[in-house]
């Protein structure tokens, strides 16, 4: 059953009293909830160890929670993680590929477990045009630098035009220019196709610019919520690295 929320807006996503205790007893987070609505880009943000990954591997169902619950679309992936995957698609910040593949065997490789007969040959196109690599295609995956890696898993997973699309740092070993041209793609792919995005990514900018709404994770807590301008705004930033460095001033000592 899809969740909604008062006013109707359809929840595509919906994290409730999230838990992850490690073995040894590290905590990966604790009791997180936050919601992102369809047609949202939401952004995650935090230093490393603030619970980023842990949580968006929870949500693509790579990993069980201690205790708590995600819902998508109303589909548990704890109870139900089969029927969660068919409305996901993940990019983690260390996407493999298979070495001796060519980019255009991968893609293709990659889109036939979602895709068959014409509708495979379209995503294919779809994701050649969007990678720009043209003849480099031909090549092994092995000859590849990081950022054209990258490229090639981001065309593949957003041509599948999931419900949910969860970006572990989208642009991860991207040059500038290439960084910009996914950011647009990720905005072009949310606002024609309906993708709902969760993203992770270390570059305040880069989320500011991209994201409808914000959560800030510092050590595994949710401690602050909202759009670009209202975090701005409540704290008197400029930007949304100010915005984070005033709010881990004000957690606790011990927090």
């Amino acid at each position: 059953m899809l969740q909604s929320s008062g006013s109707g807006v359809v929840e595509a996503l919906k994290v409730i009293n999230l838990t992850k205790i490690y073995r040894g007893g590290s905590i990966g987070v604790k009791n997180l909830s936050f919601t992102v609505y369809e047609n949202e880009i939401y952004g995650l943000i935090g230093p490393n160890g603030s619970g980023k990954t842990t949580t968006l591997r929870i949500i693509a169902t790579l990993l069980k929670p201690t205790s708590g619950d995600v819902l998508v679309y109303g589909v548990s992936v704890v109870k139900n993680p089969i029927e969660a995957r068919k409305l996901i698609n993940y990019l983690p910040e260390e996407a493999g590929a298979y070495r001796d593949l060519s980019g255009l065997d991968f893609i293709r490789f990659m889109l036939s477990l979602r895709f068959k007969g014409r509708l495979l040959e379209e995503a294919v196109s779809e994701a050649i045009e969007l990678t720009g690599l043209d003849t480099d295609l031909k090549k092994p995956i092995r000859t590849y630098s990081k950022g054209m890696k990258r490229i090639v898993a981001l065309a593949t997973v957003l041509v599948t035009k999931p419900k949910l699309l969860i970006l572990d740092e989208p642009t991860s070993g991207l040059d500038v220019e290439r960084s910009i041209q996914v950011r647009e793609l990720i905005k072009k792919y949310n606002r024609e196709h309906g993708v709902t995005v969760l993203l992770s990514s270390h570059n305040m900018l880069e989320v500011e610019y991209v994201c409808d709404r914000v959560g800030v994770l510092y050590r595994g807590n949710l401690i602050a919520e909202g759009s670009i301008h209202d975090l701005k705004s409540k704290t008197g930033s400029s930007n949304l690295e100010e915005v984070f460095i005033k709010l881990k001033k004000s957690v606790p000592i011990g927090f």
